[in-house]
């Protein structure tokens, strides 16, 4: 099976990226190959549905520049392709003095990358929002929203499959090896051979491996951390009205438990942040050998445990423990009980950490010989996933030399 361009990964990345190149250049054949029987089924499908406004990153960065267009389009396409979202707004809440720095500085950010209606709140001003929070201060992002991220990938395929109909999906094939010909790669799965003359990996959570059979040498490696959210039953979900976040830890790689009024309409709570010994393991007990030893023979994990350790301890103790999660969400609204809570489901998030332990690298897209890798998209991809498809379609056209047609 011959194609122009084959894109590994049916997440949303890989799903917006197919549909962006295919929509620029419908003459090409297209294959996306992605490992399990349906799309979206890792990150995409077990993240908490939240459209991020671009509050927290870097200006002029990628994942600045990227979420913010990203967001516009992604709502753009919400709305035209009728798919379940709504745009909110959030609200970030201080519990205490020595959080009020952070966010002055988060404000700070969220003025330079343009945050529409971004607004500081009062003790007061955050009860109008959300009655049941107790806050000192807040931050009001009106442009956060919520999203069915799942139907949204199937969408972006389903269109561009609808534009070439030489172009294809294939699901349930796991790519094993990538073979360089001349002109040519050779995209080796458990089922079947594919060849391309480009190939475009948006690979997640296995971003590094596919990128090491592709022959990129790279240093370091995806880390897997699992991410459990607890659910407010019937007689807690009236405490909740959209999103209610905290003021991050600066020291802290994670944006910490906040509240998310799903686009079915319940609430979860979450997520917690710890090291997983499966990186697509969403069971506390699932295991990997092979995942494990790759990330607990990396040095860059036990510089990142070791620079974590107090916060590592926290996250683990309340994995395992209802009442330090519970205690945990009481700092925001301490109305909440046992009874308000059920276990939900878990996610997993995939991190390319830095051999120094670092994880706050920005999103990594790099070129190599006839392909483009994916190497670092973790959240806001899914929000920034039409603007990163985007750019890899510009990366495509100057590196591959494409042409419309």
């Amino acid at each position: 099976m011959t194609y122009d361009i084959a894109i590994i990964g049916g997440g949303i990345v890989g799903a917006a990226t197919f549909y962006k190149l295919q929509k620029k250049y419908p003459g090409q054949k297209i294959v996306l190959i992605e490992k399990e029987e349906e799309l979206a089924d890792h990150q995409t499908g077990h993240n908490s549905g939240v459209i991020h406004s671009g509050l927290y990153y870097k200006p002029g960065s990628l994942k600045a520049r990227n979420c913010i267009q990203g967001r516009h389009e992604l709502v753009a396409f919400a709305k035209e392709h009728g798919i379940d979202h709504d745009v909110c707004g959030k609200i970030v809440v201080a519990t205490d003095e020595s959080e009020l720095a952070n966010m002055e500085k988060i404000y700070k950010i969220g003025l330079e990358n343009e945050i529409e209606g971004l607004k500081k709140l009062t003790g007061a001003e955050l009860k109008e929002h959300e009655p049941y929070v107790e806050g000192i201060a807040g931050l009001l992002v009106p442009c956060t929203g919520i999203v069915d991220f799942r139907t949204a990938t199937s969408k972006m395929v389903e269109l561009a499959l609808a534009i070439q109909s030489k172009s294809k999906l294939f699901l349930g094939h796991e790519v094993q090896d990538v073979i360089k010909n001349e002109e040519t790669s050779t995209v080796v799965t458990d089922k079947a051979n594919f060849e391309a003359k480009y190939l475009v990996f948006c690979a997640g959570l296995q971003a590094d491996r596919l990128a090491k059979k592709d022959g990129v040498n790279l240093k370091e490696k995806v880390v897997g951390f699992r991410g459990d959210y607890y659910e407010l039953t019937e007689q807690g979900a009236h405490k909740v009205k959209n999103l209610i976040y905290p003021v991050p830890n600066p020291d802290f790689p994670f944006l910490g438990v906040h509240f998310t009024r799903m686009t079915n309409g319940e609430i979860e709570c979450g997520p917690n942040a710890v090291f997983t010994f499966k990186r697509e393991g969403y069971g506390k007990t699932d295991f990997s050998l092979r995942d494990t030893w790759d990330a607990l023979t990396y040095k860059g994990t036990w510089k990142l445990f070791f620079k974590n350790m107090r916060f590592g301890i926290n996250e683990y103790r309340r994995a395992f423990s209802k009442k330090l999660f519970l205690k945990t969400l009481q700092r925001m609204i301490p109305s909440l009980t046992m009874d308000d809570l059920r276990p939900g489901r878990s996610g997993v998030r995939a991190l390319l950490l830095r051999q120094d332990g670092d994880t706050r690298d920005d999103f990594r897209i790099e070129y190599h010989g006839n392909a483009i890798h994916v190497l670092n998209a973790p959240s806001p991809a899914a929000t920034a996933s039409l603007a990163i498809g985007g750019y890899i379609t510009d990366e495509a056209e100057k590196h591959f030399g494409l042409k419309e047609n």
